[in-house]
């Protein structure tokens, strides 16, 4: 019976896996089910996931003393926080890697979720709340009906197929991006040439040991920043971070799947040029914490590509490390004598006093909105045309924290604008609801097509979705907090090298294993 049971597995497997079955079906296969071993081991630690993240979390906090009221908005934050909670450890627990849908639920159950929820119950907030308390219901409600809507949308793209070329020799992949060997290379010059110019025209390697402000500093004497507009300083830093991560993250993955690849000694002495090149020009010393975050993600999830334990792990010990370790992880941001000293009675306490600021600046967004109105596209017509410097087009549109921040009359205005208030300055409700639609839709057929880019019946060791998601997945948290002005340039030019260096004519790359 076990041998014919086997057998019967077998069999429909290599039909899942077959071009006929997916043609019949009107799209690609699904990954494979989790075996029935990890089933059990799911259900295990099922319970005590979900109690955690959605009952004693949450508990906890509203334990804490603190002047907070248990007004509608303590309410709405605690059904916010809960909702995010269980859709997190869904996330954690499904029988398929969603990477870009975890990190948004992470993202979701810390930044809008649980330090919300305590700063409501403690009473204190990052940045004041200059408009009336109704706003600020108004935002936990609204970033509670994106987060359905967000659900809706990943919904209806579970349910359509997903589509395919017709196979052929020359495109065994399905039609899947690979990335050209003869660019890939080129793309390995120009992250060292570009990372090269970027290191001298700060001042030598050496800087980018010392500290964030140093590095602002020296960017800002250096000559690139012109008064009024950072696209030239962007631009630098960009080309000077952006390649050189790409680069390693390719070389990276062909390490980590191809066979022949870790025989090969030049790959494996371009790999470790690269790993020394980021380690200069990506570290967490001289870096922000967001953007350190996306290389720390990016290439966790490219080195170990199939990997379900490293996925789960990822996403479970993110929440402790965004609760702990995340809001003192700007250490060596200022020099000592700028540097704000660490004092917590509460390890809920730096959740209210640091970092975390995106509801409270979405309540701010609402009574600035207020005042003027909405911009019916405008701000965002002004982060997709970030490269377009102010002296071409004066009236052109700034971040959105920073002007938030000025009509608030606050000197420092590096403030957050999470996505939710991008969509409510431009289309109010409407827009919140529709954007968080569409993004949850994009990001879930992201998701599939990189499940099946991981596996074996993928395009090879050269998948563009196999390194781009991974990289999407980390920046989702910048993205995600935004302001979208300041997030756009280095997504830009990381979608300009994957272009350059995309085919879909895989041939011998598909099968160099």
């Amino acid at each position: 019976m076990t041998s014919v049971h086997t057998s019967t597995q077998e069999q429909d497997a290599r039909a899942v896996a077959s071009p006929e079955w997916a043609r019949t079906r009107g799209g690609l296969p699904e990954p494979p089910e989790r075996p029935i071993a990890w089933s059990m081991l799911s259900r295990a630690l099922s319970v005590p996931l979900i109690l955690g993240l959605v009952c004693f979390l949450p508990a906890v906090i509203a334990a804490q003393p603190g002047s907070g009221v248990k007004d509608t908005a303590y309410w709405l934050q605690l059904v916010l926080t809960c909702y995010a909670g269980a859709r997190l450890a869904t996330m954690i627990l499904s029988t398929r890697r969603r990477l870009l849908q975890g990190v948004f639920w992470m993202f979701v159950y810390i930044a809008m979720g649980v330090a919300p929820f305590a700063q409501v119950v403690i009473g204190q907030t990052p940045t004041p709340m200059v408009g009336p308390r109704q706003d600020l219901i108004t935002a936990v409600a609204l970033v509670l009906v994106g987060c359905a809507a967000f659900d809706l949308g990943a919904l209806l793209a579970s349910r359509r197929p997903l589509r395919r070329r017709t196979p052929s020799p020359r495109s065994p992949g399905g039609g899947q991006a690979v990335a050209h060997p003869l660019r890939l290379r080129l793309l390995v010059l120009l992250a060292f040439a570009a990372s090269a110019f970027y290191v001298m025209k700060l001042g030598g390697p050496s800087v980018f040991f010392s500290s964030r402000q140093e590095i602002n500093e020296t960017v800002a004497a250096s000559g690139v920043v012109s008064e009024g507009s950072n696209v030239g300083s962007a631009f630098v830093k960009g080309f000077g971070q952006v390649p050189a991560l790409l680069a390693l993250l390719f070389y990276t993955r062909r390490l980590a799947t191809s066979y022949r690849a870790r025989r090969t000694p030049s790959t494996a002495l371009v790999w470790v040029a690269l790993v020394a090149l980021n380690l200069v020009v990506n570290n967490p010393v001289s870096n922000a914490r967001y953007w350190f975050l996306t290389v720390l993600m990016a290439f966790v999830f490219t080195a170990f590509p199939s990997s379900a334990a490293i996925y789960r792990v990822v996403l479970a010990t993110g929440v402790v490390g965004a609760l702990v370790v995340f809001p003192y992880a700007d250490k060596f941001r200022y020099d000592d004598e700028a540097q704000r000293p660490a004092q917590s009675a509460s390890v809920f306490e730096p959740l209210v006093t640091k970092d975390y600021d995106q509801m409270v600046m979405f309540a701010n967004t609402i009574s600035w909105v207020d005042t003027r109105g909405h911009t019916y596209g405008r701000q965002l017509s002004g982060s997709a045309l970030f490269f377009v410097p102010r002296a071409v087009w004066s009236g052109k549109p700034e971040d959105t924290g920073v002007r938030v921040g000025q009509w608030m009359g606050l000197r420092m205005t590096n403030l957050s604008a999470p996505l939710w208030t991008e969509f409510w300055v431009d289309f109010g409700a409407s827009g919140v609801i529709g954007g968080l639609a569409l993004i949850g839709y994009a990001v879930a057929r992201t998701d599939r097509r990189y499940a099946l880019a991981v596996t074996r019946a993928g395009p090879g060791p050269g998948s563009v979705l196999a390194v781009a998601a991974p990289l999407i997945a980390g920046y989702t948290f910048i993205l995600l907090r935004g302001p979208l002005l300041q997030a756009a340039g280095k997504l830009a030019i990381a979608a300009l090298c994957l272009l350059l260096i995309s085919t879909f004519k895989e041939g011998r790359t598909a099968r160099r294993r």
